[in-house]
């Protein structure tokens, strides 16, 4: 009887809850907008709120395609709103593309998004908000050079030095990808970038870094080799080795990790080498060998675009792309080594 009572109250829990039990919440950052397609969410904790970005418009590329916002206030994500768009001074339109939210040690939220007619031709701005995202400051153009983070958040050393992933692809037909680093040891006020000497080589993008003990780096990427590569600094940035295959898959999709406070390394990514589907979480002691901990999605349609943080109270936060359609906020139990 107890057996039967234990069984009938499981098939009783939400399929969520039935799926993996390291899943303690599952929803979507709003439920209607206007706007028909969202992708390349980004997400940030600040003070305890929780923010989330991406981009939204009638499809990617569209001039009509602007930066959206939501914060999680009292349990609940506000009414997104637009919060930058790429009107230019001639009165033309641009498209936004990529948001990244991070939060300095010291100093005001920031939003990095790109603005163009393309990735060959966009190029990098900046706001900043001193309330959490609430309000943000004029649009502030990158230098010429420097483009910003690509895809996935930059990290600050224990030095202060700020860390940026980023990559450009290239006019040609196909286009060439090449990754390199941004560096900032002012707190952004001034950029240096760093090109591992192979980056030319494999046709890679978006990084994803990893602060490992001492400084020490490692960073995967996203690229054309139907497997996530990887390579590693020893000086916080300043060079990179090789870039070189790992065991995971990759079906030139982009990815995002977390270098979590008990040791491990964890990661989002789809597990094929062709779909954008399943979406996969996955952890690693030493950065080599992984362990998938959840599978997020696995039914057919486009899971993508994951970002993903680690919230003071130990939780994993993930944001991403459902279907095109909208954006999905994840709230995952990492447990223990």
């Amino acid at each position: 009887m107890t057996r039967l009572l234990f069984v009938l109250a499981i098939a009783a829990l939400p399929l969520q809850a039935q799926r993996d039990a390291r899943v303690t919440l599952s929803e979507f950052v709003y439920s209607s907008a206007p706007f028909a397609s969202a992708h390349a969410s980004t997400i940030e904790d600040v003070g305890g709120t929780l923010v989330a970005a991406w981009f939204g418009g009638s499809s990617e590329g569209a001039t009509d395609v602007g930066i959206w916002l939501a914060r999680k206030v009292d349990g609940k994500w506000t009414v997104p709103v637009q919060v930058a768009d790429g009107a230019q001074s001639d009165g033309t339109q641009q498209p936004c593309w990529n948001p990244v939210l991070f939060k300095p040690k010291t100093g005001s939220l920031q939003l990095y998004y790109k603005v163009g007619r393309n990735p060959r031709e966009w190029w990098g701005e900046v706001r900043s908000s001193p309330d959490g995202g609430k309000t943000w400051t004029v649009a502030k153009k990158l230098p010429a050079g420097i483009l910003g983070p690509i895809k996935n958040k930059p990290v600050q050393l224990a030095s202060g030095t700020i860390v940026s992933p980023s990559s450009t692809e290239s006019g040609d037909n196909p286009p060439k990808w090449r990754i390199h680093f941004e560096r900032s040891s002012d707190r952004g006020a001034t950029w240096t970038s760093v090109v591992p000497f192979d980056a030319a080589e494999i046709n890679a993008i978006q990084p994803t870094i990893f602060v490992l003990p001492g400084d020490k780096l490692q960073a995967l990427v996203r690229t054309q080799s139907q497997k996530i590569f990887e390579l590693s600094s020893s000086d916080g940035g300043a060079s990179w080795s090789e870039l070189a295959p790992t065991e995971l898959p990759n079906p030139n999709a982009g990815i995002d990790g977390v270098a979590l406070r008990d040791g491990r390394e964890l990661l989002v990514f789809n597990r094929s080498e062709t779909e954008r589907t399943p979406l996969t979480v996955a952890v690693s002691k030493d950065g080599k060998s992984w362990t998938d901990l959840v599978t997020l999605e696995k039914d057919p349609g486009e899971y993508s675009y994951p970002a993903v943080i680690q919230t003071r109270d130990g939780m994993v936060h993930v944001t991403y792309t459902w279907k095109r359609r909208r954006i999905k906020h994840v709230v995952i139990d990492p447990g223990t080594p």
